[in-house]
């Protein structure tokens, strides 16, 4: 990893704006296993942070205006730790910080991170659609359910995409039990004839199944060759270790995903001891320098990392950079939405992959009045 740039020895922050800007996806997301329609909006919260010299770094960031205060003046080495990673009284703004670190240093964030030198194409990460809710409870048709959502995933391919994340555990909560696991099964082979045999299919249950559920199920979709399952119930180490014993003695090879949310604390544990194959804390919470921290110790362990970030837009553009540093990075959790004012047009996905551009920073612009205006409308200054 790199050390710290010599461009932030000097400098201290003397602005910070923040304001909450509004975006939408291109269709109304639904339920999960366990909540209600998620909604088609997305609203991230935006920090823009200004040095003395007049340089600028802007990321998501969530604060009050009397938290602001506390950073006003203070220089921005205290803000950096070894390998880029944020100091943890900063770690508020890690994302206007590393973002204006890498600004300053005229490099992107993943080369930052990694010490790797830009080449002349854009770094390339692996990435899935995880826009596949449960969209179809106002169906009464399993086979027009399963249409609906193969329609959606044929929507995520079009614009590029080659991995699906599946939203199953309809009976969990919104189907009876018995109805809504029929349709989740039929959800998945619709999905997988929607997409081709070359695709990634991933399924997410949200704790929505219990032990015997999740084996049906798997048992079930066995023929759609499902990549990961995601949550199917709270982290248990007795029935990870049941669940693979089983999968081991039917061959198959779905992995184990969890971490999202309030994950158990021994998680990590059971990930060393091949229980869990794949980690997916989230970006924001622990957030990035965490992830510098974890990924290579996931490495060492040979366990994946796919950080989750749902609902927050700004981790389409984040999670990316993490993949120069985490050699076992397999995902990108992609949540498509368009958010006026920041323009994400360097970024692109192509064939499955995240193209991430070796432009400074995040490689995202911000529209300076747009902000400005939202700053001025619902947001907030503090300034030296």
């Amino acid at each position: 990893m790199q050390s710290i740039p010599s461009v932030v020895d000097s400098a201290r922050i003397v602005r910070i704006e923040w304001a909450r800007l509004t975006g939408r996806r291109p269709r109304m997301a639904g339920c999960n296993a366990r909540l209600a329609v998620h909604g088609i909006e997305v609203r991230p919260p935006i920090v823009r942070i200004t040095t003395g010299e007049g340089a600028t770094g802007w990321g998501r960031a969530q604060l009050t205006q009397e938290q602001a205060f506390q950073f006003i003046g203070r220089p921005l080495r205290e803000a950096f730790l070894d390998g880029m990673r944020i100091a943890p009284e900063f770690v508020a703004l890690e994302y206007p910080l590393l973002d204006l670190a890498g600004r300053l240093a005229g490099l992107p964030v993943y080369a930052l991170v990694s010490g790797r030198e830009p080449s002349g194409e854009p770094l390339r990460v692996p990435c899935y659609d995880t826009s596949l809710y449960i969209d179809d409870l106002h169906l009464t048709d399993d086979a027009a359910a399963a249409a609906l959502i193969a329609a959606e995933a044929r929507e995520g391919y079009e614009r590029g995409h080659r991995s699906f994340k599946i939203k199953v555990g309809r009976g969990a909560l919104h189907m009876p039990l018995e109805e809504g696991t029929r349709r989740d099964i039929a959800v998945v082979h619709a999905v997988r004839e929607a997409v081709g045999p070359e695709a990634t299919i991933l399924l997410d249950a949200n704790n929505g199944y219990n032990f015997n559920l999740t084996r049906r199920v798997l048992a079930e979709t066995a023929a759609a060759r499902p990549f990961w399952m995601e949550e199917p119930f709270h982290e248990d180490g007795e029935l990870y270790r049941r669940l693979k014993d089983w999968m081991a003695r039917e061959g198959l090879t779905v992995l184990i995903a969890d971490g999202e949310g309030l994950a158990s604390p021994r998680l990590l544990d059971w990930a060393q001891q091949g229980l869990v194959d794949v980690i997916q804390y989230d970006i924001f919470s622990p957030g990035f320098s965490r992830w510098l921290e974890l990924g290579p110790q996931l490495d060492a362990w040979n366990v994946r990392s796919a950080p989750h970030h749902y609902g927050g837009f700004y981790g389409n553009y984040a999670s990316p950079h993490l993949a120069a540093v985490i050699r076992r990075f397999t995902f990108v959790e992609w949540d498509e939405a368009t958010v006026p004012g920041i323009d994400t047009s360097r970024y692109r996905i192509v064939e499955g992959y995240v193209e991430v551009p070796n432009s400074p920073g995040f490689g995202l612009e911000l529209d300076e009045q747009f902000f400005a205006q939202a700053v001025r409308e619902g947001g907030f200054m503090v300034e030296a």
